[in-house]
């Protein structure tokens, strides 16, 4: 049950034992008054008749009317009319003096500053009861009604007073629960909105990463495997051309064989690129730990991934943008670095998640990292483009000597179910 409901489910129970309490008073007052009149039995059906025109009164102006509380002089005029027969029920009898109290409850129902006159004039009723009649009455005198009267309205007074404060204070927690709820909803929806939104952006990015990958292969052919089949080509001619000469020739052979195994490495390996089959058999911190691994092998520099947080699954489109991003960050320090020694640190916090790649490399100004050429390089310009798309950001640190810090951060968009 939430809190404002549970709090209005008191409050409404409250108000209903407020509204039976005054019939519940009026005949358990009457029946204690009609049992104790013994002398004067034919005095019962006047004090009878005089109790249920009490019970009518609060009937039609208190219980079928409620929303003429929120009339002050309405009330008013109940509010003397009901004082009026408390006054002439304890004259009565005094054993009404446990009907007499409902004064100080309905004079809450007065303007503020009537209330203090409600107060009093209902303190004077009281001590009537108290006392044993009014002065005047079966020996009352004035000092011990009037000594009655002040202790009552002492009395009366401080836990009004204190009861006001107490409905004051409830209105305030009643508010702030409200405000509570209202900013919950409010929260609940703006989190509704992120999540729709980073939706949006992930399927924004699964469209452009076909593009990507078109651009990113065009330039790994470019840059690697059309190179590397030119170098091939280029030392077979000079192979036939020394055809006479069998250590030329065979040196020549030799360079054309390593450049193809070099060549059917980087195919493999942009195949592997394209086709990220790690994230399918395991986690991202497995997939990129077995890439650093691969890349170790075959490049022969020690690399080493760290995880820090707790790991839960993401978006595949998250992981798969990480994984891009380490694949070629990788690349690059195996093609420009020269590092002796890689890190990787993949950092899982609160509402993002962090991959940075750290080499010990020659460096590089990153001012000077031209855009990308005809061909579709991927290169760090379009490694940032891929994380922008998910709302997400690459910080590149580097200068000539001094190694490379890449840094790609991404919103941690939750795996769907």
């Amino acid at each position: 049950m939430r809190p404002d409901h549970e709090f209005e489910v008191l409050e409404r129970r409250e108000t209903h034992a407020m509204r039976l309490l005054p019939y519940v008073a009026l005949a358990m007052a009457t029946f204690l008054a009609v049992a104790s009149t013994r002398s004067f039995p034919a005095s019962i059906p006047v004090t009878l008749g005089i109790a249920a025109g009490v019970g009518l009164w609060m009937l039609w102006w208190f219980t079928l009317h409620p929303q003429w509380e929120q009339r002050p002089a309405l009330m008013a005029v109940y509010y003397v009319g009901l004082l009026a027969f408390i006054v002439v029920l304890v004259a009565r009898n005094p054993l009404y003096g446990f009907f007499a109290f409902m004064g100080y409850v309905h004079a809450m129902l007065l303007p503020r500053w009537w209330k203090l006159a409600g107060l009093i004039a209902g303190a004077l009723a009281v001590a009537g009861s108290q006392s044993g009649g009014f002065p005047g009455q079966r020996h009352v005198t004035w000092t011990v009604y009037l000594v009655l009267a002040a202790v009552n309205i002492v009395l009366a007074g401080t836990f009004t007073y204190f009861g006001m404060r107490t409905d004051q204070q409830n209105k305030q927690r009643k508010q702030m629960i409200a405000d509570l709820a209202d900013a919950n909803q409010r929260l609940t929806a703006t989190m509704s909105e992120n999540a729709a939104l980073h939706a949006r952006l992930v399927a924004q990015a699964r469209e452009a990463g076909v593009a990507d990958e078109r651009n990113r292969m065009a330039g790994e052919i470019h840059d690697t495997l059309a190179q590397g089949l030119t170098g091939i080509i280029t030392q077979l001619q000079a192979a036939e051309q020394a055809a006479d000469r069998p250590e030329e020739w065979s040196r020549h052979l030799r360079t054309a064989a390593g450049l193809a195994r070099e060549s059917l490495t980087e195919a493999r390996r942009s195949v592997r690129a394209m086709q990220p089959t790690q994230l399918a058999d395991a986690p991202l911190p497995e997939a990129l730990a077995e890439v650093a691994k691969r890349w170790s092998e075959v490049h022969g520099v020690p690399a080493e991934l760290t995880t820090t947080g707790t790991v839960r699954p993401m978006h595949p489109e998250i992981e798969l943008t990480l994984l891009r991003a380490a694949q070629e960050a990788l690349a690059n320090v195996a093609r420009h670095a020269g590092a002796s020694r890689v890190g990787l640190t993949l950092s899982y916090m609160g509402d993002e998640l962090t991959l940075d790649v750290r080499d010990d490399g020659r460096g590089f100004d990153p001012a000077s990292v031209p855009a990308p050429d005809g061909h579709g390089g991927y290169g760090l310009t379009a490694m940032r483009q891929r994380v922008e798309r998910l709302a997400g950001s690459l910080a590149v640190e580097s200068e000539p000597g001094a190694g490379t810090a890449i840094s790609a951060t991404v919103p941690a968009v939750a795996r769907d179910g």
